[in-house]
């Protein structure tokens, strides 16, 4: 990567300077490792800051209900553009790209662009456990339960902690009719977890042969697009009575 490379040639122009200033190369070793790294930090937080503006242009872009599918799907395209900007850093600084491909495979997702969203997928970070997480969804629906398990495997390793992936992976596979693999999933996430009352209430329910619901996971369970949102009802303050769904 080109700030590796940049600091590493910082480095070691450091250590050249010391030794032709009549000191041993071994004395130039310490102030040339310091060069490097002091470059290092100061090149990744540049690409880093640069990253971060670009995600708040996103975030802003989407932070409000869309009016329509068709606006929804807008705001996505642009999101996505914008993020698409961020991939000339890829060379720049590990992690950048593959961090943005699951990013922008999430947007893809949740707008029902599947193919689009195991392009990007593919090329995401494994880090990222929402993005595998979804990728397993998107797996689940098109019935490749292999591809699926592994996709949630991996999202339980950089997610451990987050109930909503080990409940995801659960649900998952409760609609495959493989409820002990299920019971499996969510004894692991309360062993990883065991304080989180939202999975072991969930593990009792399945353990007491009750539904499992997904009401405790909300609103990053609407993400998946597994089940349909509720209809909402606004207040009623007026004499016109109206209902909303979400899009």
């Amino acid at each position: 990567m080109y700030n590796l490379l940049i600091s590493l040639g910082v480095g070691i122009a450091v250590a050249l300077l010391v030794k032709v200033a009549g000191f041993s190369i071994w004395a130039g070793l310490v102030p040339g490792l310091l060069a490097l790294v002091g470059t290092y930090i100061v090149l990744a937080r540049r690409v880093a800051s640069r990253i971060q503006a670009l995600m708040t242009v996103v975030q802003k872009d989407l932070q409000s209900q869309p009016t329509s599918q068709k606006d929804a799907q807008s705001r996505v395209d642009r999101a996505v553009k914008t993020l698409e900007q961020g991939l000339v850093y890829d060379k720049w600084q590990f992690l950048v790209g593959p961090e943005l491909h699951s990013q922008i495979g999430m947007l893809k997702y949740m707008v029902k662009d599947h193919d689009g969203a195991k392009a990007a997928f593919d090329k995401g970070s494994s880090r990222n456990y929402m993005a595998k997480a979804m990728e397993g969804a998107l797996f689940f629906q098109r019935k490749d339960f292999d591809a699926m398990k592994k996709a949630f495997e991996s999202a339980t390793k950089s997610g451990k902690k987050e109930s909503i992936v080990w409940a995801a992976y659960a649900w998952c596979l409760l609609q495959n009719k493989d409820k002990d693999g299920a019971l499996r999933v969510l004894a692991r996430g309360v062993e990883e977890n065991p304080k989180d009352e939202k999975l072991k209430g969930s593990l009792a329910a399945l353990q007491n042969d009750k539904r499992l619901k997904m009401k405790p996971y909300e609103p990053m369970w609407w993400q998946f697009g597994l089940e349909a949102p509720p209809p909402v009802m606004p207040p009623m303050g007026g004499r016109r009575m109206q209902f909303n769904t979400r899009r």
